[in-house]
């Protein structure tokens, strides 16, 4: 079902990303990530697969519309087609409101809230012939608050919102748009170093797996948000 249709990841060289792109290729699909560092990138492919016909390296940043833009068409230079798109490109500075600055505030809203417009609005006229999917990782801090996150929440509040109105607004063009929102996850998060002591967290593998099950869902029936959380947190 899945054999040869093209993902592309942003935030794809570590973490969640690398973990999705790991799963979707073991069930036949082709990806292409991208990160803003070229050579991370391209070492970050190699490791999924030494096949260029599996996977394509890209360098991109989310804050930037032209970069997005760029890399839909290397997606679709090098595809063909582009059948998912996986927002994923994420960071967060955490402090009490009154100490964030003004710089962390607008680097957590261009690159967790308006990197996901950018990457959409590069990819909705492809997604539309592919009658696609996109997909937003957004996070539980989307849904609940917390002390020394209000830069943080704000950009995943928005996503939230912003990825639930178009579901609604693209949706007669068959074109699916789901969030998922994580809880804690093994990834270098916030310069985090996973490590064993993560092994209670979800793994990045695990959201790979939820949209595989997506994708493979019968297509009159849209999980549109998705809550999900570690079973046991310490």
């Amino acid at each position: 079902m899945l054999n040869n249709k093209v993902a592309y990841i942003t935030g794809g060289t570590k973490g969640i990303g690398l973990g999705i792109a790991s799963v979707l290729l073991n069930a036949g699909m082709r990806v292409a990530i991208s990160g803003r560092n070229l050579d991370d990138a391209k070492a970050a492919a190699l490791q999924l697969s030494s096949d260029p016909s599996k996977v394509l390296a890209i360098q991109s940043n989310v804050r930037n519309f032209e970069d997005e833009d760029k890399a839909l068409q290397e997606v679709k230079n090098h595809f063909g087609q582009v059948d998912l798109v996986v927002a994923n490109a994420g960071l967060g500075h955490f402090a009490p409101v009154d100490e964030l600055s003004v710089e962390a505030w607008q680097d957590m809203i261009d690159t967790n809230l308006t990197g996901v417009f950018y990457t959409l609005k590069a990819s909705v006229e492809a997604l539309k012939k592919s009658e696609g999917y996109f997909i937003s990782i957004a996070s539980l801090a989307g849904t609940n608050f917390f002390a020394n996150g209000a830069g943080y929440n704000a950009s995943k509040f928005g996503v939230v919102g912003f990825t639930q109105a178009a579901m609604l607004d693209l949706r007669k063009y068959n074109v699916k748009v789901s969030t998922i929102m994580p809880g804690s996850v093994k990834s270098h998060f916030n310069n985090h170093e996973p490590g064993d002591n993560d092994e209670w967290k979800i793994q990045p593998e695990d959201i790979g797996e939820l949209i595989v099950d997506m994708m493979k869902m019968n297509p009159r029936t849209l999980p549109s948000k998705i809550e999900i959380r570690p079973t046991l947190p310490k």
